[in-house]
């Protein structure tokens, strides 16, 4: 091969798409360990350098990673040795895709950046979703939208919904006179190639679609909405294989039928998902006692109905899963790994599997996150991690996401990057991340002051701490009715005064969703006091009644807090639940209180200049940071 012209393709898959190469200065043409490539180019109107580096310029694959800061949890991107690369200055940060561009946010708004750092999208989006054939979905306030990997929106106007390409199509929607939602399709150009006319519509695939003309008749319809075959029947699944899933009725049994509309399968089913590669995963439950098993395209069982779920993991594996609780199948499930044919490799042993890749999955049991091979069997010759959570292999490294924390690791074990358990705060004060995981389905993060001066009042602080973040006695072989997580951030840090947002989740198996909590402990680190509300304002001074009233009138004057109730909001309570910062009082609500569940924790921002007359700015609270 001509050393120079791999070497200046090599160049250009390291530039963004659309760009143009202005100059090239490569060392050592030789190529005997090219040290260094210095690219001068064009993109978007604007000029840049690239400059290559290392042994015979081998790219550089760039690793998500977050770090706790008294700014909060913050995103940046590490390279193979652990070094930070991208600063992590994000609030959060996808993987590089395919295309080398990564979706980020940053105050509550996302964008794209390139592997220099550089911003490709601003940060002006409530959200951005991956790339899928070059396309994103962009929302913002006017809706949903479409943009390329310029950044370049393609779509002509905001839609109430557009869903990720495929083969080529996005399902978009926009709601009718009667409010609800008719679907079409964008092509890749971000125009209508097929109107908004159906009730649904699903993602095309081998240029087929199933959509839903009207209540009783679904159709398969080409790439450019022609009709390939109308179905009379109160549901149509997706096409697998050929055959697709119906019901006769609303509630009714799930059989097959074939693209022509035959049926295949008699409806006997409570639940069929689609074929692939000539099995399907059924459910023959007749009550809420799960029942699910694998069929061959005659209905034959591979895998007899009496599990209570099934999981494909790809490359001819299923996760089986067995209730931990028959009586309670909502619990969950232990699993074992079978095959394509029935043969059960293992045991019910495995709390979760992931999809398999290169044959290989990520699995965990009660106590270690592994990887299995394809019989199932524990991957001795790569890592295990102590904890739950799952284990991906990527370009050479793994990285593990376990009990919720970020870790990086080479094949054979060596760690090369974890996430911090220490924040400072300041060369005398630091807090200290600690863990407490007395059980599966119970875990703490909770944080612990370091560096206070008195420190029979440090632990005094420090065991505080640790009941409010959830600490508390856990039989560790008990099957819990919930699970629970604890987590914390630095909200607040000035002069003595350190804030802390501490955060739970509390899911009760089988409800609809979980309970979140929050609590802002305000510590003094000289004193050791928890400050209340009360302690920010003179004695005397009703602060209860003002912020009751700042409060109310912003509830009813302001749009934004239009979906709080009402006639739900009495007032605030003298020790309701509040933050500060330097400028500004937060009160806030919990779920349910004054608002919906889905409106979180209400909150409502008073700066101290409308409320100083009340403020005792005498006073240890105001002092501790003023």
């Amino acid at each position: 091969m001509n050393k120079k012209r791999f070497l200046l393709g090599y160049v250009r898959d390291n530039l963004p798409r659309g760009s143009r190469v202005l100059d090239i200065d490569i060392e050592d043409l030789d190529f005997d360990g090219v040290d260094e490539i210095s690219v001068r180019y064009e993109y978007g109107g604007d000029n840049y350098i690239l400059l290559l580096k290392g042994d015979n310029v081998a790219p550089q694959r760039l690793f998500s990673a977050p770090i706790k800061t008294l700014k909060g949890t913050m995103w940046g991107y590490i390279n193979n040795k652990g070094e930070f690369v991208i600063k992590p200055v994000y609030d959060n940060a996808f993987d590089f895709q395919s295309n080398e561009l990564a979706i980020v946010s940053k105050n509550n708004y996302w964008g794209i950046i390139n592997k220099q750092g550089r911003e490709v999208v601003p940060f002006k989006y409530d959200s951005i979703s991956e790339f899928s054939e070059g396309r994103a979905v962009v929302i913002d306030k006017e809706g949903f939208k479409v943009i390329d990997e310029r950044g370049t929106v393609i779509t002509n106007k905001a839609y109430n919904y557009i869903g990720s390409y495929s083969d080529g199509r996005a399902v978009f929607a926009n709601a009718n006179e009667g409010g609800n939602y008719i679907y079409g399709y964008l092509d890749l150009e971000g125009k209508e190639v097929i109107g908004a006319k159906y009730e649904e519509a699903r993602d095309f695939k081998e240029g087929k679609a199933i959509v839903k003309i009207k209540e009783g008749q679904y159709a398969l319809v080409d790439r450019n909405g022609n009709v390939i075959n109308t179905y009379n029947h109160a549901f149509v699944g997706n096409l697998g294989d050929g055959l697709l899933p119906f019901q006769n009725e609303i509630a009714g049994k799930y059989g097959y039928i074939d693209i022509s509309g035959k049926v295949v399968l008699e409806p006997r089913f409570s639940l069929a998902l689609p074929f692939y590669r000539d099995r399907a995963i059924v459910n023959v439950s007749e009550d809420y006692i799960n029942k699910y098993g694998l069929i061959d395209k005659r209905g034959d069982y591979i895998i007899k109905p009496e599990y209570n779920d099934i999981n494909d993991l790809g490359e001819d594996r299923y996760a089986v899963g067995k209730a931990i609780r028959p009586e309670e199948p909502f619990v969950g499930s232990i699993y074992a790994i079978a095959c394509v044919y029935g043969k059960f490799f293992t045991n019910f042993i495995y709390n979760t599997v992931a999809s398999y890749k290169n044959g290989v999955a990520s699995a965990s049991n009660n106590s270690y996150t592994f990887f299995i091979d394809k019989s199932g069997n524990i991957a001795r010759n790569l890592p295990m991690v102590k904890g739950s959570g799952t284990l991906e292999i990527m370009d050479g490294l793994i990285r593990g996401i376990v009990d919720y924390r970020t870790i990086y690791f080479t094949k054979d074990g060596k760690v090369i990057w974890r996430q911090n358990i220490i924040i400072p705060l300041n060369k005398q004060y630091k807090v200290l991340e600690e863990k407490y995981k007395p059980n599966k389905d119970y875990l703490v993060y909770y944080p612990q002051v370091m560096g206070m001066d008195n420190k029979d009042i440090e632990k005094n602080a420090n065991d505080k701490l640790k009941e409010l973040s959830g600490v508390k006695p856990i039989d560790e072989n008990a099957q819990l009715d919930y699970t629970y997580f604890g987590d914390f951030n630095v909200e607040f840090f000035k002069k003595n005064l350190l804030v802390l947002e501490i955060v739970g989740y509390l899911f009760y198996f089988g409800a609809a969703h979980g309970m979140p909590s929050k609590a802002y402990p305000h510590i003094d680190l000289v004193t050791g006091r928890f400050y209340e509300l009360k302690d920010l304002f003179k004695e005397g001074s009703n602060y209860v009644e003002v912020l009751s009233k700042i409060i109310g009138d912003e509830i009813k004057n302001n749009p934004e807090y239009s979906y709080v109730w009402p006639d739900q909001y009495k007032g605030i309570k003298p020790n309701q639940p509040f933050y500060t910062d330097e400028e500004n009082l937060y009160i806030y609500f919990e779920p349910y209180e004054i608002a919906p569940y889905a409106a979180g924790f209400p909150t409502f921002k008073i700066p101290y200049s409308k409320i100083m007359y009340i403020i005792n700015t005498e006073g240890e609270f105001w002092r501790a940071y003023n």
